[in-house]
C-alpha cells in the first residue's frame, strides 16, 4: 500500500464504538453513507497536543445531524471521548488531521427513506498523519462552471457528505492543471473554493463572502476573530470575480489547508504574484491562535 505518509499504513480507526486496524475499518453496505451519502462530517487538526476549535466542530456536527433529523445521535462528550481514544491509540499529538464522520446508520433494507434506519448513527473517527494540503508558497486556481449550493437547493450550513458539486469543481481544476477551483453562487458572486473559504485583501482591508452559498468555516471564523482582536479591518460582503482578480492579495482558509495565498486566478496574477504581507501576518497569527486556544489532549 502506497500512502502519502508511511505511518498511516497501520493506523487504528474508530468505527461505531470499536478501535480497529485500518484494514478492518469498514461500514455495512446498508449504511446510509453508502446508500445515499447520508452523513455529516468535520475536519479537525491537532497542533502540539491540542485540537483546534474542537468545541466548535462538535457543535457544528450536532447542528448538522439535527438539521438532517438523525436519530440516536451520540453526545458531544461521547464523540470527544472517541476522538481522544483514537489519537491515543495511534500516539498522535501533532501534525495530525482527523476526518470525523457521522452517518445516519445502517438500514434494514436498501433505499433512501430514513424510516429504514432503525439502529442509530454510526460514528467514524479517522486520524492520519497529514500536513496541510496546500503549500504556504501559494496556489493557482480557476473558476469552475459548477455552482455552489444555495439554501434553495441544499443549505451549505449543513456540513453534509453530499459533495458531488465540489468534486466536479475539483475535476475541473485537475483538468486545468491548477490546484483548486473557485465556485460561484447562483448569482455569479464568489462563494468559496471546492474545499476552502476565500478571503480578498484590498488596501489592507480583509473581505470574505457572506456564508450564504458557502460553509461558515471554523478557520474562517478564527480569521475574522483574529482580525477583530488585532484591529485589522475585516468584513463579509458580496465579491465578484473582478474584485478578486484586482485584489492586492487573495488567500484561502480551511482546516485541511490552513491559510494559503492564491497567486493566480483564471490566468490573472494576483497582486505581485507572491504571498502578500497581510496574508503572511495572518498565517502567523492563525497558527499562534490555534496552538494557544486548542483543546488539550488528556494523554
Amino acid at each position: 500500500m502506497n500512502t502519502p505518509d508511511p505511518r498511516n499504513r497501520d493506523i487504528i480507526v474508530h468505527v461505531n464504538g470499536k478501535l480497529v486496524p485500518r484494514a478492518d475499518a469498514r461500514v455495512s453496505v446498508f449504511d446510509s453513507s453508502v446508500q445515499g451519502g447520508d452523513a455529516v462530517w468535520e475536519g479537525l487538526r491537532v497542533y502540539k497536543g491540542r485540537i483546534a476549535a474542537l468545541d466548535g466542530h462538535l457543535q457544528r456536527l450536532q447542528n448538522s445531524a439535527k438539521a438532517l433529523a438523525f436519530a440516536n445521535v451520540p453526545s458531544s462528550d461521547e464523540v470527544r471521548a472517541a476522538i481522544f481514544a483514537t489519537l491515543q491509540a495511534n500516539g498522535m499529538r501533532d501534525e495530525t488531521h482527523i476526518r470525523l464522520t457521522l452517518t445516519r446508520g445502517e438500514k434494514v433494507t436498501s433505499g433512501m427513506n430514513p424510516r429504514f434506519n432503525q439502529s442509530g448513527c454510526c460514528l467514524i473517527v479517522l486520524a492520519e498523519w497529514k500536513p496541510p494540503v496546500y503549500s504556504d508558497d501559494g496556489i493557482r486556481v480557476i473558476t469552475a462552471s459548477t455552482r455552489r449550493n444555495s439554501p434553495l437547493t441544499l443549505d451549505s450550513k449543513i456540513h453534509h457528505n453530499n459533495l458531488l458539486n465540489n468534486i466536479l469543481a475539483s475535476i475541473e481544476a485537475n483538468v486545468a492543471g491548477v490546484d483548486s477551483a473557485i465556485m460561484l453562487d447562483i448569482d455569479g458572486f464568489v462563494a468559496e473554493t471546492n474545499d476552502t473559504n476565500l478571503f480578498v485583501v484590498r488596501d489592507g482591508k480583509v473581505f470574505t463572502p457572506y456564508a450564504d452559498a458557502c460553509l461558515p468555516g471554523l478557520t474562517r471564523g478564527m480569521i475574522l476573530q483574529i482580525c477583530a482582536e488585532q484591529e485589522i479591518p475585516a468584513a463579509e460582503c458580496r465579491l465578484s470575480l473582478t474584485e478578486l482578480y484586482c485584489a492586492d492579495e487573495v488567500f484561502t482558509s480551511g482546516t485541511m489547508g490552513e491559510l494559503t495565498p492564491v497567486l493566480e486566478a483564471d490566468g490573472r496574477t494576483i497582486g505581485n504574484g507572491k504571498i502578500g504581507p497581510r496574508t503572511e501576518r495572518l498565517q502567523d497569527l492563525h497558527r499562534k491562535f490555534a496552538y494557544a486556544n486548542g483543546t488539550p489532549l488528556p494523554f
